[in-house]
């Protein structure tokens, strides 16, 4: 772990990094989102829940390259679990980035939002499943042919851990 690393709250203006993260080559096979207007308007909604402090941003020598958060229930019967959900800008990958994120956001889950269950939805092949197992996310079900996106179809893993 590079002791240059270091994660803070999630800022409004911290959208422009996710979208341009959103844009790197290769990484819309791995979300829902086919153009820009769709990047945008995911990343607005994203960086919205900064407002609550449940929107982590991570940085490398203090510049942005990863960004984490809560989809925070408003229904009290369903505020016990959250969904969320994390990137890491390519040029950043396999340093330990997304670990540090995806720990923090545990803390943060557990401490200040008493969230018991996390769950992801992620894509079969996308290589950050390894990441979700090695921080103790299990499988839960899969939901095939999730996405259809020229003619080939991904299904979703769906995995959750217990805080």
């Amino acid at each position: 772990m590079n002791s240059n690393l270091t994660i803070r709250f999630g800022e409004e203006a911290d959208q422009k990094y996710l979208v341009d993260w959103l844009l790197q080559p290769g990484v819309l096979e791995w979300f829902p989102l086919a153009d820009l207007r769709e990047v945008e308007d995911a990343a607005r909604i994203w960086v919205s829940y900064h407002k609550y402090n449940a929107v982590l941003t991570s940085l490398w020598d203090g510049v942005p390259c990863g960004i984490a958060n809560l989809y925070l229930q408003p229904y009290k019967k369903l505020a016990h679990q959250c969904l969320f959900a994390i990137i890491v800008d390519e040029k950043y990958r396999g340093k330990g980035v997304g670990a540090k994120l995806l720990r923090e956001l545990m803390q943060l889950a557990k401490e200040r939002f008493q969230i018991e269950l996390l769950h992801l939805e992620v894509y079969q092949g996308n290589p950050a499943i390894n990441l979700y197992r090695r921080l103790g996310f299990q499988e839960y079900g899969v939901q095939r042919h999730f996405v259809k996106e020229g003619g080939k179809y991904l299904s979703k893993i769906l995995m959750q851990k217990t805080l």
